[in-house]
């Protein structure tokens, strides 16, 4: 195995390790987890998280620091997740009127994280 392919099991793990704490942080916190990496034809949800009727769309980011997580946050990433988000919807009960939001979790290498509710909006 080469450096390259060591450098992108080690992400693979990181990234896996940071979704699993942001998901018991969310559970701890009352939200029933709806589903892990869930896959859309447009690209892939780390976390669906659902409180009551409200269904919450996570986005995940690890970096060596807090901000250097959110600058890895792209537009065009929000539009896939939008994107996907919207087939999701369509298999709830209120289809696109379900009451949904968008949430980032930012994790540092340490392992400390911050979680941003409606850190996007539609655009």
């Amino acid at each position: 195995m080469n450096q390259l392919q060591i450098r992108g099991r080690v992400a693979h793990a990181s990234g896996i390790s940071a979704e699993n704490r942001i998901a018991q942080d969310y559970e701890r916190r009352g939200f029933a987890l709806a589903r892990r990496r869930w896959r859309g034809k447009a690209g892939e949800i780390d976390l669906i998280a659902q409180r009551g009727d409200e269904i919450i769309f996570v986005e995940v980011k690890k970096s060596c620091t807090i901000a250097r997580a959110a600058e890895r946050l792209s537009r065009r990433q929000m539009e896939r997740i939008y994107a996907s988000a919207a087939q999701f919807l369509g298999t709830q009960p209120l289809g696109q009127m379900t009451p949904s939001r968008f949430d980032v979790a930012l994790v540092d290498a340490q392992g400390q994280f911050e979680i941003i509710e409606n850190a996007f909006g539609a655009f």
